[in-house]
């Protein structure tokens, strides 16, 4: 060895401190895009897909336009637990998702985040929608523990039933009895036939997403209702969805609304239409692509219903 080597190796080498804030915001603000991604804060239909029939119940609850205080915390939470639920179901496909063609590029798939990153991200966001729901009523607060269980529940459902939808769909709209109980501080039987309303509208919409992985799902064994309804998939969506709307129609009914209301709901039967015509040959982007469609179907029944409300009180 020489003499200039021994010379290098006796020369301390500088350590990266990890409990300098500077190096940890470095290392954080890497990460960001990768934790956009594991919350899907880059694709926010489904913050959509939650969001509509939780503004429908704030609105039948309110009997118009809710309160203002109940209506921020709801549209921020529904964006903070859709998120959490993300990074949960990562977490519990992270063993999967790198052999289904759609999902092998998520974080937690491809080593760009550990399963700590998707439980600490988990975390954080629970509980700051936690915190939020504090600011509403002892009901509420009951129910966000039933919301909590759903949303964790759902990615590991798929291991045991072909119908994890029914829990997903659920999880999805549990904000819908929580909304009735933070704007009236009661959960009457209109909430409820709401919510059940809502979980079937989430099994026949996730169906059609299920539809997508069907190929992939069957070699890795993982369950869906794609799976289960084989090549009645269409018939049963499209029976799910018709179901649907004559429900919104009976609850819509007997909360006395109009023909604004009534008219939303038959322009929503437009989007169900359009939905089973591009899925009809069953092509994986075509059946995503209907999935994608719902946003607007539940924006529609939204926008009726709210406008309805405007007109006649």
């Amino acid at each position: 060895m020489s003499h200039e080597a021994v010379f290098q190796d006796t020369i301390p080498r500088p350590s990266i401190d990890r409990t300098d804030p500077s190096v940890s915001f470095t290392h954080f603000r890497q990460k960001l895009p990768h934790f956009i991604a594991l919350t899907r804060l880059d694709r926010p239909i489904g913050i959509y897909l939650l969001l509509w029939p939780m503004l429908w119940a704030l609105w039948f609850a309110a009997e118009g336009v809710p309160n203002l205080g109940v209506l921020v915390i709801f549209l921020i939470g529904t964006t903070l637990t859709r998120s959490a639920g993300c990074a949960i179901n990562d977490y519990a496909d992270r063993d999967f998702d790198g052999h289904v063609e759609r999902t092998r590029h998520r974080p937690l798939a491809t080593g760009a985040l550990t399963s700590k990153d998707a439980l600490v991200a988990a975390a954080i966001l629970m509980l700051i929608s936690f915190v939020l729901v504090l600011f509403t009523n002892q009901l509420t607060i009951a129910l966000s523990f039933v919301a909590a269980l759903l949303a964790g529940a759902y990615p590991f459902a798929k291991r045991y039933t072909h119908l994890p939808q029914v829990v997903l769909g659920a999880a999805f709209v549990f904000a819908i009895p929580m909304a009735y109980a933070a704007q009236i501080n009661s959960v009457p039987a209109q909430a409820w036939w709401l919510f059940a309303t809502a979980v079937i509208w989430s099994v026949g919409y996730d169906t059609l997403y299920a539809m997508a992985d069907r190929s992939d799902d069957l070699k890795i064994g993982v369950k869906s209702a794609a799976i289960l309804f084989g090549r009645y998939d269409l018939a049963i969506v499209g029976a799910l969805q018709l179901f649907v709307l004559v429900a919104l129609g009976v609850i819509g009914a007997n909360a006395g609304r109009g023909t604004i209301y009534f008219c939303g709901l038959v322009a929503a039967s437009g989007f169900v239409i359009y939905q089973l015509w591009i899925c009809r040959h069953r092509k994986p982007e075509k059946c995503v692509q209907a999935f994608l469609n719902n946003s607007w179907m539940g924006m529609t029944i939204f926008i009726g219903l709210a406008l309805d409300y405007a007109v006649t009180p």
